[in-house]
C-alpha cells in the first residue's frame, strides 16, 4: 500500500478530478467512510452524544456530511457542530455542504457549549493534510479543547489528527479514518503515535491514480505483500528444502546472541541452522536449543556456499579477528547475508559494497550513525532519506529499527513497517530478527524482498501479541519466538 505525503494527496485529488470525478463527489464519499465507521465500531449510534468540530477547508466540508449523514440517518442522543469560523467563510464544496446543514436546521456553535461537555464521540475535522506549518489561533484553541473539553468522549478523526505536525500540538485520535492511501505523518514516527487505530477507506479515486509509481516514494508493509511465502508447505518436503544457515557470531562471554538469532532462523523455518562462535561458546548454543548445530569461526570460513545463508555480528565482539572475519565475509561469501550488531561496527566507515549480492543490513539508529558519519539525532529526524541514500550508494538492504522501521532496498524504494511495541526495546530483540530474516531468506531464495518485509512484520507482531498477554515490562526477546507462530497465523487470515 503507498503512504502518500500531503502534496502527492493534492495531486491524486487534483487528476481524479480531472478525470471527471466531482470534488462535492469525493467529499461526499468521505463523510459516508467515517459514518459508516461510526456505525460500526460505535452503534448504536442513537445512544451516543456526539460533537462534529469542523474547520473551514475540504476536512470540515468532510465534517459537515458526516454531521448530515449522522443526523438524517441516526439521530443521536445529541449532535452539536463546532465551528472553527463563521459559516460564511465556508468555499466551493464546503460552502455546499454548510448550506444543506442549515436548511436541515442541525445546530451549529462557534464555543464549546456546556451541553457538548457530555459528549460520549468527538468527530475531529478541523484540519485535514493542508497544514503548512503548526497550528496556531483559533485551531490551536480548539485543538486544545478536543483533547479536554470531552472527558467522556472517544475522538475520531478525519483523515489526519488536526494539527499534526512535528513541531506542533495535534489533537490524540483514538482513531484515524484516512482516505485512499496512508499519509507520512500517519506512517512515520512520532506523529503516527497521535493517529491511534488507522482506517483507510476508498472513497472513489481509482486505484491506478494512486499506484502510479512515478508519483510515490513510500509503502506500507502489510501481509499481501508477503502473503504467498506463509502458505502451507509441499507434503513430500524435507529439512533441505528449506535451507541452511550459518550464523557466525558469539564471542567470548556473548554465545547467547549468536544462539538466539540461531533459534530464530529455525523458528521462523529454516530446515538447517548452525552456529558458528568462539570455541568457549559451544555449550552455550546447545543448552539453548539442542536443534541448532555448532562450529568455530574458523571451521565455517571455507565452508560457505551460494546455497547457504549467513546471518553475521551477533555477540561477535570487537576483537580485531571478530571484525577481520565479518569484513572478509562481507566481501568474499557468495550466499545472501543478514548483517548486525558487531559486524556493523566493522563495517562502519568503510568503503563496503554490495557489489550485486544480497547484503541486508539490519542497524539501531546508533549503529546507522556509525555507518553513516552522522548524528543519532540526524538519523531520526530523517529516517527515510538517510536509509534510502545509503541502500541506494552501498548497493544493501538497510533495515532501520525503531518504531516504525523502515526497509529500503538499492532501487530506491522504501517500505514502513507498521508493526511493533515499545516491549521489544530489551536485550536480544534485534538477534532474534537478524535470525527471522535469514531462515526466511533461506527458504525464498528466490523471493529475498518479500522475505526481509514478512521477517520484520512478522517480527513487530509477535511482540504486539506477546505483550497483549505479557505486558510491556514482563517482555524478554525470546517471548518473540513464543508468539511467531501466532503471528504466522495472523498475517495468513
Amino acid at each position: 500500500m503507498k503512504i502518500l505525503s500531503a502534496d502527492q494527496m493534492r495531486e491524486v485529488d487534483r487528476a481524479a478530478m480531472e478525470a471527471g470525478i466531482p470534488g462535492l463527489i469525493l467529499m461526499e464519499n468521505a463523510g459516508c467512510r467515517v459514518t459508516e465507521f461510526l456505525e460500526r465500531m460505535f452503534a448504536p449510534l442513537t445512544s451516543q452524544r456526539i460533537v462534529v468540530v469542523c474547520g473551514k477547508g475540504n476536512n470540515g466540508g468532510d465534517g459537515l456530511v458526516i454531521a448530515r449523514q449522522l443526523w438524517t440517518r441516526f439521530r443521536p442522543a445529541s449532535l452539536h457542530v463546532l465551528l472553527a469560523a463563521a459559516g460564511s467563510e465556508f468555499r466551493g464544496d464546503a460552502a455546499t455542504n454548510w448550506k444543506t446543514l442549515q436548511a436541515l436546521g442541525i445546530p451549529a456553535e462557534r464555543q464549546v457549549m456546556p451541553e457538548m461537555r457530555p459528549a460520549t464521540l468527538v468527530v475531529d475535522a478541523l484540519l485535514g493534510t493542508g497544514l503548512e506549518g503548526p497550528a496556531e489561533g483559533r485551531a490551536l484553541e480548539l485543538i486544545r479543547e478536543i483533547n479536554s473539553a470531552f472527558p467522556l468522549a472517544r475522538i475520531v478523526s478525519v483523515d489526519v489528527p488536526s494539527g499534526l505536525h512535528l513541531a506542533g500540538e495535534s489533537v490524540r485520535a483514538g482513531y484515524t479514518v484516512t482516505f485512499s492511501a496512508p499519509k507520512v505523518e500517519l506512517a512515520l514516527s512520532p506523529t503516527c503515535d497521535q493517529a491511534g487505530e488507522i482506517i483507510v477507506a476508498p472513497i472513489g479515486i481509482p486505484p491506478a491514480l494512486i499506484e502510479n509509481d512515478a508519483a510515490h516514494w513510500l509503502n506500507l508493509v502489510e501481509p499481501a505483500l508477503f502473503a504467498e511465502l506463509l502458505r502451507d508447505r509441499p507434503r513430500g518436503a524435507n529439512k533441505g528444502t528449506f535451507g541452511h544457515v550459518h550464523v557466525i557470531g558469539g564471542g567470548p562471554g556473548k554465545g547467547g546472541a549468536a544462539a538466539m538469532a540461531g533459534a530464530a532462523a529455525l523458528r521462523a523455518g529454516a530446515g538447517l541452522v548452525t552456529v558458528a562462535t568462539n570455541v568457549r561458546e559451544r555449550s552455550t548454543v546447545t543448552t539453548l536449543m539442542p536443534e541448532l548445530m555448532t562450529a568455530t569461526w574458523s571451521d565455517r570460513v571455507g565452508q560457505i556456499d551460494a546455497q547457504h545463508v549467513l546471518a553475521v555480528g551477533p555477540g561477535l565482539g570487537h576483537t580485531e579477528e571478530a571484525e577481520d572475519l565479518a569484513r572478509k565475509l562481507f566481501q568474499g561469501a557468495p550466499t545472501p547475508m543478514v548483517v548486525d550488531a558487531d559486524a556493523l561496527n566493522a563495517l562502519a566507515l568503510t568503503p563496503f559494497h554490495g557489489s550485486g549480492r544480497f547484503r541486508v543490513l539490519t542497524p539501531h539508529p546508533g549503529e546507522m550513525g556509525r555507518l553513516t558519519g552522522a548524528s543519532v539525532a540526524d538519523v531520526q529526524s530523517n529516517r527515510v532519506d538517510i536509509s534510502r541514500r545509503f541502500a541506494k550508494q552501498r548497493a544493501c538492504v538497510v533495515v532501520l529499527k525503531g518504531e516504525r522501521t523502515v526497509i529500503a532496498l538499492p532501487d530506491g524504494r522504501v517500505y514502513v513497517n507498521p508493526t511493533g511495541t515499545p516491549a521489544m526495546a530489551t536485550a536480544g530483540s534485534g538477534d532474534i530478527l537478524t535470525g527471522m530474516i535469514a531462515g526466511l531468506l533461506a527458504q525464498f531464495p528466490e523471493r529475498h524482498e518479500e522475505a526481509v518485509l514478512a521477517a520484520v512484520w512478522l517480527h513487530g507482531r509477535a511482540g504486539e501479541l506477546g505483550a497483549l498477554e505479557l505486558g510491556e515490562m514482563g517482555f524478554a526477546a525470546m517471548d518473540l519466538l513464543r508468539y511467531l507462530p501466532q503471528a504466522i497465523r495472523s498475517a495468513r487470515a
